[in-house]
């Protein structure tokens, strides 16, 4: 039986295929499951459900604010960060944009409903996937928006910080847009290090995306936030898309997130020790492995994975459907211990 596989996570698709549910690596999630307080939180809030949400999200904005250090006034929230992907194509609605690839294929979907000309940088293998200075070349006055994912989505790589700066003085000179999404900034060693939320008031043609989907293991709560000094375009932006976009219950459970700093301390423990591991196991069993910096790792494999994987009760991320990838390479979330530990063992028999 086939199933959706154009993203990670597909485990709906992969218990009707096989009548189980999986052991999941093909969706980068917390191994650590949603905090308690979270949850809690979740149950007391299905009693107000019979009220529309707070279309502004002012709540949430203000507990935003204060844990981002930025204006209330410069964030907007949204239904995970895809919707606010969608909301500032619509609201731009460029006429050619520039991405790199790989990288997360939701740029380049929300790109083409517009009728946008997509121009790929590709990113080379023998470099480790690193965006060099070339890609300021590539951003031209004509260049109406720049997605990049920071760090990268699927290889887990960063940009060097003085040619971030760089990008974004150039997509200034030019009047682009930049969209950085920072969705997996926290998993980074020094997260403050790389953000460029520092930078939105100087451009306000910087806009950052982030979400709950990764570090909070919210994935089916669907939040997400952007930031940009630019009030007009966020607001623009707003209008995009449906009112009520976010759900009280998700505006209660980010709320309710940003409160967990215990829970975020041992994710993040948790996945540094993790991918360390990880990285040492696949190099030991022959295979390429991208030493990638958030909670997955980019690697390539001799042999076909996916389905003797699958027959183990593993969902594997195959990116043979990224721009610049082939069948051959595969992205794994790092998970707890015992789960890693399995998938080496799994790996270890297939390719024996």
């Amino acid at each position: 039986m086939k199933y959706e596989r154009t993203h990670g996570g597909d485990w709906a698709g992969f218990a009707l295929a096989h009548g189980r549910p999986p052991l999941d690596f093909s969706a980068n999630i917390s191994p650590l499951g949603v905090p308690t307080g979270v949850q809690e939180t979740l149950r007391e809030a299905a009693g107000q459900v019979d009220r529309y949400p707070d279309p502004l999200c002012r709540e949430l904005r203000a507990a935003l604010s204060e844990y981002e250090g930025v204006l209330a006034e410069h964030i907007l929230c949204g239904n995970g960060a895809a919707d606010l992907i969608f909301r500032a194509v619509m609201t731009r609605r460029p006429h050619r944009a520039l991405v790199t690839a790989p990288t997360f294929a939701e740029y380049e979907t929300a790109l083409e409903t517009v009728g946008c000309a997509v121009e790929h940088f590709l990113l080379k293998a023998e470099n480790g996937f690193a965006l060099d200075k070339g890609f300021l070349d590539a951003i031209m006055p004509e260049t109406d928006m720049v997605f990049l994912c920071e760090p990268n989505n699927p290889t887990g790589v960063t940009t060097d910080t003085a040619l971030l700066t760089r990008i974004l003085e150039r997509c200034r000179e030019t009047g682009t847009l930049l969209v950085l999404d920072e969705c997996f900034g926290d998993f980074l060693d020094a997260p403050e290090a790389h953000t460029r939320k520092a930078d939105l008031a100087e451009f306000p043609n910087l806009l950052l995306l982030k979400a709950f989907t990764k570090l909070y293991a919210m994935a089916g709560v669907r939040l997400g936030y952007a930031l940009c000094a630019d009030k007009d375009f966020l607001e623009r932006m707003r209008g995009a898309g449906q009112p009520w976009a976010v759900s009280s219950l998700a505006q209660a459970a980010g709320a309710a997130a940003l409160r967990e700093t215990e829970y975020v301390r041992q994710v993040r423990e948790v996945t540094a020790a993790e991918r360390a591991w990880l990285i040492q196991q696949l190099t030991g069993l022959g295979l390429r492995v991208i030493p990638g910096e958030a909670n997955y790792l980019l690697f390539r494999s001799p042999r076909s994975l996916t389905e003797p994987l699958e027959r183990q009760g593993i969902l594997l991320r195959n990116c043979g459907n990224y721009v610049g990838l082939d069948e051959t390479w595969y992205r794994t979330a790092v998970r707890t211990r015992t789960d890693n530990q399995r998938l080496i063992e799994s790996l270890e028999e297939v390719l024996r």
